[in-house]
């Protein structure tokens, strides 16, 4: 059993598929376990909580298949809060994971502002290493 254990934070499909190359490199080399999380919120007012909790199932399986495929130990855990930040830090502890991984969404200044900057918020408040991949890159870690 492998004793480094990468928290990877995705919010949507689409970085399921994005992070999937770079994370299974990484956690190859490390021999790391990934812990996958998915943290399910609402994204405008008419949208249903089970809207938000399938979205959130397929981003997990997304990547969590195609870490197994890769020969990863991978595993989900979707979590429901509207404190990202808070969530993400408490099941890295909780979880032991030597590292937080994070695919930033290439949302605007404006966006971050209002939305809150997750990113921000936990290099602020993290005891360990956190990696932030950018949106438009697409190269390996």
């Amino acid at each position: 059993m492998s004793t480094s254990r990468l928290l990877v934070a995705v919010s949507s499909p689409w970085a399921s598929q994005k992070l999937t190359a770079p994370i299974a490199d990484l956690a190859q080399r490390l021999e790391a376990e990934v812990l996958v999380a998915h943290v399910a919120q609402l994204q405008d007012e008419d949208e249903h909580e089970s809207d938000a909790k399938q979205r959130g199932e397929q981003t997990l399986q997304l990547m969590i298949e195609s870490l197994r495929e890769a020969d990863v130990e991978a595993e989900g855990l979707m979590l429901f809060t509207d404190d990202v930040s808070k969530a993400l830090l408490n099941t890295a502890k909780a979880r032991h994971c030597t590292m937080i991984v994070l695919g930033l969404t290439g949302k605007g200044v404006l966006k971050r502002l209002i939305a809150g900057d997750v990113p921000a918020n936990i290099i602020r408040q993290a005891d360990l290493p956190i990696l932030l991949c950018p949106a438009n890159w697409a190269g390996l870690i």
